[in-house]
């Protein structure tokens, strides 16, 4: 069973992290959408955060996961917010079990297939030796070379916990990201269709959905809106949360 953070009352709102993130990412929005009258559901995906490791990697089983998740709560009409990987997670869920799904929010990724690249980001992670017991700075100086972009370097060290006292290590499963990394990418398949309401996010600075997406969005997703939040990047929820927030709770709070 996945891992998650549950925090307070009402309808429930899935909210699914995207590749090397975890719930822990979404805390404070999620703490805003408990306020707004919702029982939020933070997710730790398979191989990220607290749960369970796998040596097997696919959004198929990922939205197999969130599935059997949403069946032992008991939870019906989700609406559910992925980002970036989990936004394709949250697109295959919602086509492929469109009566679980009430509404659903996409955050800065399209249907469309996206080459691997991730690639300096693997090697960072993969440079760090846990065998010589690094501390927390050492750890980020061996990162700095491969990631130069502080926040990039900071959403990766909320991943490092102490296995045991003075032994540091990453909660993701970075030996099958090395091995599955250009499941990643893959693409919804051709056939399916979400015809409720969906609203993909983008940010304003970010190349994930381009303009030329939008027929492909469509195709998937008749009854989608598109909003863009200014100035910021594919980090949209955590450089602006404010108007994040707005714009989907307003998503969230019209009535059908």
């Amino acid at each position: 069973m996945l891992y998650s953070r549950i925090e307070g009352q009402g309808e429930p709102l899935l909210i699914v992290h995207g590749f090397l993130g975890m719930s822990d990412n979404w805390k404070s929005l999620g703490t805003q959408y408990a306020n707004e009258g919702f029982q939020v559901h933070m997710l730790d995906l398979r191989n990220h955060g607290r749960s369970f490791h796998s040596d097997e990697f696919s959004y198929e089983l990922m939205v197999s996961d969130v599935f059997e998740y949403c069946e032992f709560h008991k939870l019906k009409n989700i609406s559910i917010i992925g980002h970036s990987m989990g936004g394709k997670v949250a697109m295959l869920l919602a086509t492929t079990y469109p009566d679980l799904i009430k509404k659903l929010i996409v955050a800065d990724i399209g249907p469309k297939y996206y080459a691997p690249h991730h690639q300096d980001i693997l090697a960072g992670l993969n440079a760090v030796d846990f065998s010589i017991k690094p501390d927390r700075t050492q750890v980020e100086e061996t990162l700095y070379p491969y990631i130069p972009d502080f926040g990039t370097r900071q959403f990766l060290m909320k991943n490092l916990y102490w296995k045991e006292p003075g032994q540091l290590d990453f909660r993701f499963n970075l030996k099958v990201f090395n091995e599955k990394i250009e499941k990643i990418g893959d693409a919804l398949s051709e056939d399916l269709v979400f015809s409720k309401p969906t609203l993909f996010i983008r940010g304003g600075n970010s190349r994930y959905i381009l303009d030329k997406d939008i027929p492909d969005i469509q195709k998937h997703f008749p009854n989608f809106n598109l909003a863009t939040i200014p100035n910021v990047g594919h980090w949209l929820h955590a450089e602006n949360p404010r108007l994040f927030l707005e714009e989907t709770i307003n998503f969230l709070k019209e009535q059908l």
